[in-house]
């Protein structure tokens, strides 16, 4: 069964490729999505990794980790309410 990995604090330079490498490290990505504006387009400057093996040791490796001066939240993605 796969976790979904609430990411924030993102730099607005961050790609899906960066962030599938980096979360890679620790077990297989099945997916990446960076938040983007509806109406401009931009990064919002947060996204979602679901990991299907290696999302607790990538949660406590990757928060709080510094990627372009920004220093990440990495945790565990709530359902929606």
């Amino acid at each position: 069964m796969s976790k979904k990995i609430y990411v924030g604090n993102l730099p607005f330079t961050a790609s899906d490729d960066e962030i599938r490498a980096m979360f890679g490290e620790y077990g297989t990505v099945e997916s990446v999505s960076l938040i983007t504006d509806r109406d401009t387009g931009r990064p919002r400057g947060f996204g979602f990794v679901e990991m299907s093996s290696g999302a607790s040791e990538a949660i406590q490796a990757l928060n709080a980790k510094d990627m372009d001066g920004r220093s990440l939240t990495v945790n565990e993605a709530r359902p929606r309410s």
